[in-house]
């Protein structure tokens, strides 16, 4: 019997977010073309979503993601725009704000660790172009 082939891990962890991202791209596409709707738009010419850093959001598969679930909608010519917004700590020592350099939120200004997030976490649609 020949032996039996592992799963490569990192072929998993790559399908999974891609399908995290799907269920974020649909979601999004929703509430895209429901708001459409209401307005009685023909077209939507360009999406505009920001997009945090802490979001857990891989910018290019949902790109990927969203063009796909456009076809064949009213949106299916729209240009998709992604914002990034950076991360901004707050530290409750020294009272500055900082950005953080990696995911241990570390005060630069006076070396303590800070649990409060003042941005980064956004994930949303912030402009709608229609006609």
């Amino acid at each position: 019997m020949g032996a039996q082939k592992k799963p490569r891990l990192e072929h998993n962890i790559l399908s999974f977010r891609f399908v995290h991202e799907i269920g974020i791209a649909q979601d999004i596409l929703a509430q895209v073309l429901n708001g459409a709707e209401k307005q009685n738009a023909r077209s939507i010419h360009r999406i505009k979503l920001r997009i945090g850093d802490l979001s857990g959001v891989a910018e290019d598969a949902l790109r990927f993601a969203l063009e796909v679930g456009v076809r064949d909608t009213i949106a299916q010519d729209a240009i998709i725009c992604m914002e990034q917004i950076k991360a901004l700590c707050y530290c409750s020592t020294c009272e500055e704000t900082f950005e953080p350099e990696d995911i241990i939120f570390l005060c630069p200004h006076c070396g303590t660790l800070s649990s409060k997030i003042l941005r980064g976490r956004e994930l949303e649609v912030s402009e709608l172009e229609i006609t």
